[in-house]
């Protein structure tokens, strides 16, 4: 299962600050597919703690941010249009500034991605080799 998941209202960082993240349940990773005034990475990993979401970047268990309340453990759920809050971590020597997740979008289907940004093993080295030919 993967969930489209809309973060917003960080008033703090910045009035139009939004991110759009695509989450995979199974494989526990996310990646960044729009935003704006946030500084997250392209990508990263998932982990669930007390029944809540950590946003973390790749190889990091230090969330960018927490998404309250959204559980991926739960076998029912999440559903479309779901909403909670979410702790913006990423800001390091800052308070946390608080904003709202909503998902957007449940895709269910189990298809492969055209472009795969979750490269690990034999298909980092190829990916690298072809950038370096490129």
């Amino acid at each position: 299962m993967r969930l489209t998941v809309h973060l917003d209202t960080f008033d703090r960082v910045n009035p139009m600050a939004f991110a759009i993240l695509w989450l995979d349940k199974e494989t526990r990773q996310w990646s960044r597919e729009g935003h704006f005034g946030l500084d997250l990475p392209e990508w990263g990993a998932l982990h669930v703690d007390c029944g809540n979401t950590l946003v973390c970047a790749a190889h990091s268990t230090v969330p960018v941010c927490v998404l309250e309340g959204l559980d991926l453990n739960q076998v029912e759920g999440p559903f479309e249009s779901e909403v909670g809050r979410v702790q913006w971590c990423a800001e390091r020597g800052c308070d946390m500034t608080s904003g709202h997740w909503r998902v957007q979008c449940i895709d269910v289907e189990q298809t492969e991605p055209e472009n795969g940004v979750f490269a690990t093993g034999e298909d980092t080295d190829q990916a690298d080799q072809a950038g370096e030919r490129a």
